[in-house]
């Protein structure tokens, strides 16, 4: 079960005393942050209440600690603006767990990396008659980025005639797109679709076909923390490996998302073929037994 959630920027701390896995047990929850605008990783409901893959894998991933801990343990979710202040709270102490965050080295060298829940990567999203994408359609163009994010620091060197407009929130920069602020929106393919569905504009274009950049996307935990970056990485392979086995839950999680009738319309052999390359650079995991 889901805890309520809880709205507002995470104030940033000193981590307590004790591993992970014993925080968690002491206090009886584990907290996980997101970015509620950033469908199909995380949105809200009609009820206010967080959703998407993100949210989905986290609690699998507070199933299987519960399990090995032996310990009632609830997930928590807290709001923040913008995965950059995602990987801030999980590299200094205050959460545990963010997913659908963007691999990078940088960030790498942070916060603990799990296996990737998903392939994305760096795009534009267009409104009809927009830039096609190409560094000499961005010159003299107004284009919102993330504050934080990859965009931030490739569009300048992509085309430094761009003008770079900041923006905290997805939400903010796709509604300034909307409103003709600003000729295109950079960021991750992934949220850029969900805000594309959320807002029912099919009309608005990712371009170009091939990103900017392309990462795996995953979940982050703080450093130095094996034995519970164990669990999620095994939490991960087994959903893995459950789709791949056609186990209808599984099938019903992922395809929610990402799948044929998900966000994304991503064919059931793309999202198999992507698990698959996943799983066989982890077959040291030993994935027997049943899914957490």
């Amino acid at each position: 079960m889901l805890a309520a959630l809880l709205p507002g920027s995470l104030t940033i701390g000193p981590a307590r005393a004790g591993t992970l896995l014993e925080q968690a047990v002491r206090s009886g929850e584990l907290v996980m942050v997101g970015s509620p605008d950033t469908p199909p990783f995380v949105s809200l409901n009609a009820r206010g209440e967080p959703v998407g893959y993100a949210i989905d894998v986290g609690r699998r991933i507070d199933a299987a600690l519960q399990k090995a801990t032996g310990s009632k343990v609830q997930l928590r979710f807290r709001t923040v603006p913008n995965a950059a202040a995602a990987a801030a709270a999980v590299s200094q102490g205050q959460a545990a767990l963010a997913c659908g965050v963007p691999f990078s080295w940088e960030l790498d060298r942070q916060v603990d990396f799990s296996l990737p829940i998903g392939l994305s990567g760096l795009r534009l999203l267009v409104a009809p008659g927009g830039p096609d994408g190409s560094a000499a359609s961005l010159a003299g163009q107004s284009i919102a980025v993330i504050k934080g994010s990859l965009g931030v620091t490739l569009l300048p060197s992509f085309q430094p005639a761009a003008r770079p407009v900041s923006f905290d929130r997805y939400e903010d920069a796709v509604t300034a797109l909307q409103q003709g602020q600003v000729s295109g929106v950079m960021g991750d393919t992934f949220i850029l679709s969900g805000q594309r569905l959320q807002r029912n504009i099919s009309n608005y274009t990712l371009v170009p076909q091939v990103p900017y950049r392309t990462y795996g996307v995953g979940c982050i935990t703080p450093e130095n923390n094996s034995d519970f970056a164990n669990i999620v990485n095994l939490t991960i392979a087994k959903l893995m490996q459950g789709y791949i086995g056609a186990q209808p839950a599984e099938v019903v999680l992922v395809e929610r998302w990402v799948g044929p009738e998900g966000v994304l319309r991503r064919s059931r052999e793309q999202v198999k073929a992507f698990f698959q390359t996943v799983l066989f650079t982890r077959e040291s995991l030993g994935l027997s037994g049943q899914t957490p």
